[in-house]
């Protein structure tokens, strides 16, 4: 079993704890390491008919634990209205109960009008494996063809590897489409989602998604809206010194791991033509999934201007700005490097420019560092 960096947190923390992340990321792996108590899985649908049929469920069973328990609520999700009674239960003065709720879609808590206690519970998130995670079991190759999913990267037969990320996204298609009363425009969901994949990585155009698709703009808005409170897509929004210039410009999109969005184009080769893109997308996960892993505030933003001057990823960690150039190549060299400058013009302030490479030693070209990808997120978050 690969340890979880997020764990230690979880076990530490004084409070009761919602846990969110993509299906299959290792939620309910992760918590039931801890040891609760008492496990209510809402997955289970012999489970979930019963607290929906008795809300009084919760108080029931925890009426016989005369000592502090730790309680783990899997999937909490599918019914929101049980917040309340959590809540109803932290706010009595001799509560004994610390509350572990995990869940895969924040759409549904939202929709359900959950209560997310705040004040009383800490929200936490878990991705896919992170590169301090994996260490040196970090297979570049393997990880651009088959992502990182925790039960995915562990399979170790390569057919049902790809058969389960093939039907990763038709199982969150079939969930999302009964969820959202999409039926009648199933098939355009579907394209949606097909085109999408197709152009992720790119700046997000609502309106070509929409073209693209077939379908009406104002669907393309909800259905991507369904992705991302579905946590399957993130954006990466565009850099800005204000919040203002920030919103106005169009972000890019990536899928949260590099394996499902293989899975839904159909395409595990990491081929010349494919490795660039699949790349990006392995060093925007890995970042986001690193912050996650550590319990980190990061913000992973994109760069260009409107005449073609182009950084990969601007990263902020507190004070902290590193400009980022992705090369899936071994071999780095003097040119392609003018969006730092650009970037510098533009910000006026210090920043650290930084190229991920595939090659195997750090170096330096000018002022900018050329780090081993999985070494230069590592120098990001020491």
């Amino acid at each position: 079993m690969i340890t979880r960096r997020i764990g230690a947190h979880l076990a530490a923390s004084k409070k009761s704890i919602l846990l969110l992340g993509p299906r299959q990321t290792g939620k309910s792996t992760l918590i039931a390491s801890l040891k609760p108590g008492l496990t209510i899985n809402l997955a289970q649908e012999s489970t979930y008919l019963e607290f929906l049929q008795d809300p009084s469920q919760l108080e029931t069973r925890l009426g016989v634990y005369s000592r502090p328990t730790s309680v783990f609520i899997d999937e909490v999700q599918r019914l929101p209205s049980l917040l309340n009674t959590v809540q109803s239960i932290l706010d009595k003065p001799n509560n004994r109960f610390k509350f572990y709720l995990t869940g895969s879609s924040a759409r549904k808590l939202k929709r359900g009008h959950a209560n997310l206690l705040p004040g009383r519970v800490h929200v936490y998130s878990l991705g896919p494996l992170s590169v301090s995670e994996l260490g040196e079991r970090l297979d570049t190759r393997k990880a651009l063809a088959i992502g990182t999913l925790p039960g995915i990267w562990t399979e170790p037969d390569s057919a049902t590897r790809q058969k389960t990320l093939r039907s990763y996204a038709a199982t969150y298609l079939k969930e999302e489409v009964q969820a959202e009363n999409l039926a009648r425009n199933l098939e355009g969901f579907a394209r949606f989602l097909n085109v999408t994949a197709e152009w992720a990585g790119q700046f997000l155009d609502l309106a070509k998604l929409a073209s693209a698709s077939q379908i009406a703009r104002q669907s393309a808005v909800r259905f991507f809206e369904v992705l991302e409170d579905c946590l399957l897509v993130r954006r990466a929004e565009a850099f800005g010194k204000s919040l203002t210039r920030r919103l106005i410009q169009h972000p890019k999109f990536y899928f949260f791991d590099v394996g499902v969005l293989n899975g839904l184009l159909g395409n595990f080769e990491v081929s010349s033509d494919r490795i660039g893109r699949l790349f990006e997308h392995l060093v925007f996960n890995q970042i986001t999934h690193e912050a996650g892993a550590r319990d980190l505030d990061v913000r992973v933003s994109t760069y260009r201007t409107e005449h073609g001057a182009e950084v990969d990823f601007i990263v902020e960690r507190g004070h902290e700005v590193f400009a980022i150039e992705v090369k899936a190549s071994k071999i780095i060299g003097s040119g392609g490097l003018q969006g730092f400058q650009s970037f510098k013009e533009y910000y006026g302030k210090r920043f650290r420019p930084m190229v991920f490479y595939l090659g195997d030693v750090k170096r330096r070209v000018r002022e900018t560092e050329i780090w081993p990808w999985q070494e230069g997120i590592g120098e990001i978050f020491k």
